[in-house]
């Protein structure tokens, strides 16, 4: 791999092996970049060390006997401690002390700490700051985050030889260097080589050329109708990841039908891409394990797209144009060897550009910035009134969202005032077959885990995802630290819910008297991130109850 380059004093202490192991691998493919990632290393160790400190404190790990404040009490009898958060703050966290010994880097310190099934976890949060520096990085005199312009390889599609589709969407999409504001491993890319990450991953700003492979149309599950210009013959071609095409196919037997077929740029959630030639956005298979999942795409959520997206966007249109949602247009997944595989599978959903004006963008809530908002008060109530509505609203129809960042847009005016919103992608949704009857609408087949009329399942999707993370990470960003200025703004999204709930639009009954009830409720549900990612933890979400910062703005609506 050859020999690692000098560290630049601005790290502040040796690499560590992982970190080290990047900084070759750039030195080799993009030599102009290695004092940039050397520099981004410590305020990336920092940033992880925050999240996983949030984890310490407010998740129940293995090995810990208490926690709380600014303290970890081990099991063992040792003490960790370092400043008091809580669950919503957003700022890193330099370092931390075990007995008296103060720890900077996050893997080093779960090494430490000597934890219950976390060998996995030291491996992971080393990938994940190592990658975050990468994502931090750029070239002298390249200027902010937002154009690359050094070549890869030989074959790289480099952004600037081509026109940019919605171009200033897609730079909202890809201005994202950090990842998931509160998981410990929000950047880590086990699977990806420093040259794969600077050739696929949105904040590198690659245009990224999916192959297309050939599957017989007979064989494949496909929801909606597939378009024309993917079709030879009686074959669908399904759009693959190049990730993929290296990585899988192989294994499957499989080659592409044409390679580097359609240039896209990258989303925000790696796998989903805008091809430059406009149209639906592609979400591919991409079998690598990014935060806390492998993302593929099951035959059962191709079948389910086309119909869970009509009635998801059926059920909005109650609400009376507050939220538009991205439908799924057609989907789907071939077979190999007797069955449809997720591995091979593929998505195509309407743009983010169809549901914005002229003089409109719609920018992620996971990549709004301090510079967006002009009035952080007034910007919160009306994004807050807008996303309680819309939330509660469908929330009382019978469709739960995972309404968290990367999920919700926001659309902005000419003036940066929020407008309206757009929700995409909707595998994570839950629906209450009992509350949409209710409402007049008739629920199609659809895959079992999407379904629950349990409210305790419905409201936990929802407000893990739009108070604890949407909302949290909003009033961390424009409260700044200032205790008294955040707890004002969680009263402005409390007022907001109480209003929306008050609005004559909004829907009646008592689904949305209890629904509101329990918003208030002293503990707010969360997903124990650090908890899903310990060796051998079972597959899926993981859920506790953490403080509710809106019980404290709890007052009865007017009426």
């Amino acid at each position: 791999m050859g020999s690692y380059p000098e560290m630049s004093p601005e790290t502040g202490r040796a690499m560590r092996q992982v970190e080290a192991e990047f900084a070759a691998q750039l030195a080799a493919v993009r030599p102009a970049l290695s004092h940039a990632y050397a520099a981004a290393l410590p305020g990336a160790r920092a940033a992880v060390l925050g999240r996983l400190w949030r984890g310490l404190l407010h998740e129940p790990l293995p090995g810990v006997a208490a926690a709380g404040g600014g303290v970890v009490l081990l099991e063992d009898g040792r003490v960790l401690t370092g400043p008091r958060r809580l669950p919503y703050d957003l700022h890193p966290e330099p370092a931390l002390r075990l007995e008296g010994r103060e720890h900077d880097h996050p893997a080093e310190l779960i090494a430490a700490l000597g934890l219950p099934r976390t060998a996995g976890l030291v491996e992971a949060l080393d990938d994940c700051v190592a990658s975050m520096a990468l994502s931090r990085a750029r070239a002298p005199g390249e200027g902010p985050p937002g154009r690359e312009r050094d070549r890869v390889t030989h074959d790289h599609l480099v952004a600037q030889d081509h026109p940019v589709a919605d171009e200033q969407s897609v730079a909202h999409e890809q201005s994202m260097t950090d990842g998931h504001p509160y998981h410990p491993l929000c950047r880590a890319r086990p699977g990806f080589s420093v040259c794969e990450q600077l050739r696929y991953l949105p904040e590198h700003h690659p245009i990224v050329p999916l192959d297309l492979v050939a599957a017989p149309e007979a064989s494949c599950a496909v929801a909606g109708r597939w378009p024309a210009d993917l079709l030879d013959g009686s074959r669908l071609l399904l759009p693959v990841h190049p990730w993929q095409t290296r990585h899988v196919l192989p294994g499957l037997g499989l080659r592409p039908y044409q390679a580097a077929a359609v240039p896209a740029h990258p989303l925000m959630a790696v796998r989903t891409l805008a091809p430059l030639a406009g149209g639906p956005h592609v979400k591919t298979a991409l079998s690598a394990l990014l935060t806390s999942a492998v993302r593929d795409i099951s035959p059962g959520s191709v079948r389910d797209s086309v119909p869970l997206s009509d009635l998801v966007a059926r059920v909005a249109d109650r609400l009376g144009g507050r939220l538009h949602v991205a439908r799924y247009v057609t989907g789907a997944a071939a077979m190999v060897r007797g069955e449809h595989r997720p591995e091979l599978a593929a998505m195509l959903r309407e743009p983010t550009s169809a549901f914005t004006g002229p003089d409109e963008t719609a920018v992620p809530v996971a990549a709004l910035t301090r510079d967006l908002v002009t009035d952080p008060p007034r910007w919160l109530a009306s994004f807050a009134r807008l996303a309680l509505g819309a939330g509660l609203g469908m929330l009382a129809l019978g469709v739960g969202l995972e309404a968290h960042g990367q999920n919700l847009l926001v659309v902005l005016d000419g003036s940066g005032r929020p407008v309206r919103l757009v929700y995409r992608d909707l595998a994570d949704v839950r629906l209450s077959p009992a509350r949409l009857r209710h409402a007049g609408f008739d629920v199609p087949p659809l895959s079992a885990r999407l379904l629950s009329d349990d409210p305790g399942v419905l409201r936990t999707k929802l407000y893990a995802s739009l108070v604890g993370t949407t909302c949290g990470s909003l009033v961390a960003l424009l409260g700044g630290g200032d205790r008294a200025a955040e707890s004002a703004l969680w009263e402005i999204v409390a007022d907001a819910a109480l209003a929306a709930s008050s609005d004559p639009a909004h829907p009646r009954g008592p689904y949305a008297a209890a629904d509101l009830e329990a918003l208030f409720a002293p503990g707010l549900p969360g997903k124990a991130y650090t908890v899903m990612r310990l060796d051998g933890a079972p597959p899926g979400d993981v859920w506790i109850s953490l403080p509710n910062p809106l019980a404290a703005h709890r007052r009865r609506p007017a009426r």
